[in-house]
């Protein structure tokens, strides 16, 4: 009797916790922030990043926090993170860590601060693979507003392919809160021959061919390693 009331309380504790997970994770906002330094101010971008990002991950209510460096151009970076919600967003953003981060900022940017904040689409498919070397790729998808909804049909299907290609680690979708026509696509992949076999793929050929006629903007994705 003992054993099955232990069972019982033991299951009762596991589905609250799933439940509170899954409240935390309908809740979360997501970021996404183009940073742009000057070509002379690569290694103290990459450092004010990194230091940055680590202060970021030891706050109450973070979620992710992950900064990365773009491959053909080191001197562009992107930041993905994710909040509790908008109350531990706003607390981070009022913390001194952001503050000082975004004052040093200013005397090696080459350009504005681009912050988005999004809500989350299609996120948590792909495979469990080591993410050490893992190739970024982090896509703006900007599409007219009657496009919509098609769109967003688009990126499910194709965020369900690609978690079955080879080398993929994750595909995420996530969708701006006050641009709902505007998408950022985050991937992650074990290798480029990866990406180039999935490039090739008869479900991505499929997926931008139906991006042409409601495109908003150009298709701007970017490769990425993660900083140190």
């Amino acid at each position: 009797m003992r054993s099955l009331i232990a069972f019982a309380l033991g299951t009762l504790a596991a589905a609250t916790f799933w439940l509170q997970a899954a409240h935390a994770q309908g809740s979360a906002v997501y970021l996404a922030t183009y940073v742009d330094v000057m070509p002379n101010s690569v290694a103290s971008g990459a450092s004010l990043l990194t230091r940055y990002r680590d202060a970021s991950r030891k706050q109450d209510g973070n979620l992710r926090f992950d900064a990365m460096q773009e491959i053909a151009r080191p001197n562009r970076f992107v930041i993905i993170e994710a909040w509790r919600d908008k109350a531990a967003l706003d607390a981070h953003v009022q913390n001194a860590a952001t503050a000082q981060f975004r004052d040093k900022l200013k005397a090696i940017a080459n350009a504005p601060y681009d912050e988005r904040v999004n809500n989350a689409l299609y996120i948590g498919q792909g495979g469990n693979e080591d993410r050490a070397g893992a190739i970024y790729v982090a896509t703006h998808v900007d599409v007219i507003p009657p496009g919509k909804d098609a769109t967003m049909a688009a990126l499910k299907e194709m965020s369900e392919d690609t978690a079955k290609d080879p080398g993929n680690i994750s595909y995420e979708v996530l969708q701006q809160a006050n641009r709902p026509n505007h998408f950022t696509v985050v991937e992650e992949w074990t290798t480029m021959k990866a990406i180039d076999a999935h490039a090739m793929a008869v479900h991505t050929r499929a997926f931008r061919e139906k991006l042409v006629p409601v495109a908003g903007a150009l298709y701007d994705e970017r490769y990425y390693k993660a900083l140190k």
